[in-house]
């Protein structure tokens, strides 16, 4: 814990900041190792101070010893943040621009009475958050296992007359018996035609003979996430959608073979959605290849043509191509990625090196 709050401070000290105040929960978990809600977290060279309620002091004086003092917030948290920083003697305070509403960043500033400056920050903490350490990768491990499992177990109900939300209920009881905290995001199940749109809210509409159904599930485990795609049938696969799904998974396996360290995050990318784009389907894939997953679902790195970045050594993410045909169906597939300094390994199969 204290060498992730060690390895912000340094972040800091570039960006001339004495302090940051966080407001993520997900920030907050990573730099404390403990989940947070509800809270703020200021980060100084001075202290340490972790904001909650009533509800979650007794708890976080447990879980954060030695780590950060706990103030209580009766009455209004900005002004007692913002006290806090004066009396710390704070000058140059960072606030994450993504996260603190605009409402609480005027109360802030207003309790600082131009005594001190809030300097909005983007990623400081999120960059970090990129490399995950053995402890966080065992976690998500875990998540993609109990996933796998689900994805692998739900089979036999892709029958004709169940209705999505049906199995959807199958899906989330059976990852919490797995051991799953929660499920990571709203389960995807998406039949027929539905399968053409990339987020499909399940519905009440009973899955018919010989066709696709597309489930889309991630697992929490103990604030780790999981996100894996798959595309089953309630019996017999046409011959263009067994087409379809051939150059979507051909088009996963080329990006994942793309992947190493030091290689270009868009060149990733582009090994896959040029792929479908020879097959004459480019068009009818829109979104980004992949995205980072950890306390997240969606985290740094963003998998996509316009990410430059390289790619490192302890990045967990998603490579998911996918082809919508309108009024007809989709096809998704998704795996996740964790890479090592001598390849990666997918998290639901093989090692690739």
């Amino acid at each position: 814990m204290a060498s992730r709050i060690n390895k912000l401070f340094a972040k800091l000290n570039q960006e001339n900041l004495d302090g940051l105040i966080a407001s993520s929960s997900a920030n907050i978990s990573y730099l404390t190792k403990y989940t947070s809600r509800e809270s703020y977290f200021l980060v100084s060279e001075k202290a340490n101070i972790y904001f909650t309620d009533s509800r979650y002091t007794e708890e976080a004086k447990d879980n954060l010893r030695n780590l950060a003092e706990i103030k209580k917030t009766n009455g209004s948290v900005f002004k007692i943040i913002a006290h806090t920083c004066l009396d710390l003697g704070l000058r140059r305070i960072g606030f994450e621009e993504r996260c603190l509403a605009y409402a609480e960043y005027k109360k802030i500033k207003e309790e600082l009475k131009k005594k001190a400056a809030l300097i909005p920050t983007y990623g400081l903490i999120e960059e970090l958050r990129q490399i995950k350490e053995p402890e966080e990768i065992s976690k998500i491990k875990k998540a993609v296992q109990i996933t796998a499992s689900a994805l692998e177990f739900i089979g036999k109900f892709i029958l004709p007359g169940k209705r999505e939300l049906e199995i959807v209920a199958e899906l989330e009881r059976f990852i919490r018996y797995q051991g799953a905290t929660d499920s990571a995001f709203e389960i995807i199940v998406a039949s027929g035609t539905n399968s053409s749109f990339a987020h499909h809210i399940p519905t009440k509409r009973k899955i018919k003979n010989d066709e696709p159904v597309l489930i889309d599930i991630g697992a929490d485990y103990f604030g780790y996430k999981s996100d894996l795609t798959r595309v089953l049938s309630s019996g017999k696969i046409s011959s263009l959608e067994k087409k379809i799904y051939h150059i979507v998974l051909e088009a996963k396996d080329r990006a994942i073979r793309k992947i190493k360290p030091a290689v270009s995050i868009k060149e990733v990318d582009a090994a896959s959605r040029r792929y479908i784009t020879q097959k004459g389907f480019g068009e009818f894939f829109g979104h980004n290849l992949g995205h980072g997953v950890g306390l997240e679902v969606h985290e740094e790195p963003n998998i996509s043509s316009k990410n430059s970045n390289v790619i490192r050594p302890g990045m967990v993410f998603t490579i998911e191509p996918a082809i919508y045909l309108p009024g007809k169906f989709g096809i998704r597939i998704e795996d996740m990625v964790l890479v090592t300094t001598e390849g990666i390994e997918v998290l639901s199969g093989a090692v690739v090196k």
